[in-house]
């Protein structure tokens, strides 16, 4: 009997074949970035939140802003646990200024979160209150969306994703400080 063996080029063709397939999608990203980030903006913000109603997104934001909160709590007084922070809420505030727009005020769809952040010498203590008020306002923006729900059409301008209808927007932000929250680490 005799014992079969791979071929020696097989293992070559397969290291070809994935550094390919890396190469590609590398290319892609490059070359399309923007349709790309349209397709996941589309496929992980926009389909779902569309399929769910300003109460649901509200419900989820709340849920959501439990978990950040308990998160919170739990973060050692580092620099680094600071510093995200500042960025959670720093995002969740001009989330909402460009929310607003929804509801007929018309800010500006240029600038960046920067001056929604908190000051960088702003305690744990501060910053983990402000963490709850700021999703509370969220959520309240949310209700107000669901009293006077704009046009389903409407986008509004995220800088770096495109534009946003504002139920995605909402998805967003629960998503963003979900993710971000994660990072804290405990003392």
């Amino acid at each position: 009997m005799s014992k079969k063996t791979t071929p020696t080029y097989v293992p070559a063709l397969v290291t070809v074949a994935t550094v390919g397939v890396a190469a590609g999608a590398a290319y892609v990203a490059r070359t399309r970035k923007k349709e790309v980030t349209s397709m996941v903006v589309n496929r992980v913000l926009e389909r779902p939140a569309g399929r769910s109603s300003y109460s649901d997104l509200g419900q989820s934001l709340e849920r959501a802003g439990t978990l950040l909160t308990g998160r919170a709590a739990r973060a050692a007084d580092t620099h680094a646990n600071r510093d995200l922070l500042a960025h959670i809420i720093g995002i969740e505030r001009w989330g909402q200024q460009r929310l607003s727009a929804a509801l007929g005020a018309t800010p500006d769809q240029t600038d960046t979160y920067h001056p929604y952040r908190p000051p960088q010498d702003t305690t744990l203590k501060d910053l983990q209150a402000l963490i709850t008020s700021t999703r509370a306002a969220t959520v309240d923006l949310t209700r107000r969306l669901g009293h006077n729900p704009p046009d389903d059409t409407l986008t509004v301008n995220h800088n770096s994703l495109g534009p946003m209808t504002t139920k995605a927007w909402l998805r967003y932000l629960t998503q963003h400080a979900d993710l971000e929250s994660r990072k804290l680490r405990g003392e």
